[in-house]
């Protein structure tokens, strides 16, 4: 059974920093694309950033410049750091990723979601 945890969310200042953490566990053949999605109330969830097995990047156009994604050197982790952060960015943070397990083909899956709250 495959598995993604987020942690990392919490309560910042406007203009701080988060960084987000993902890991992906279980039986895990491969993983392709990872990716962060985010939520905010009373909106539909959106594609933050995302990046492929290759080292390929893509960003919300919201988030360019102010926030980098990574994959973690065990390739089953990816980061979202998240700098100069505003209350638009206030939202349910999601990793998403497209895995490949040892009993089925590749799938996408979801974490549970971590909250990101920008307030003073």
């Amino acid at each position: 059974q495959v598995q993604l945890v987020e942690s990392g969310g919490g309560l910042v200042q406007p203009g701080g920093s988060l960084r987000l953490s993902c890991a992906a566990s279980g039986s895990i053949f491969s993983i392709k694309a990872m990716g962060w999605y985010r939520q905010a109330p009373k909106k539909q969830r959106e594609l933050v950033a995302a990046i492929t097995g290759v080292g390929s990047t893509n960003y919300a156009d919201s988030v360019k410049g102010r926030f980098t994604i990574a994959r973690g050197i065990a390739k089953n982790t990816v980061y979202l750091q998240m700098n100069r952060l505003n209350p638009e960015d206030t939202a349910v943070y999601y990793c998403n990723a497209d895995i490949e397990s040892l009993q089925s083909p590749t799938r996408n899956f979801w974490g549970q979601g971590t909250q990101v709250t920008v307030s003073s």
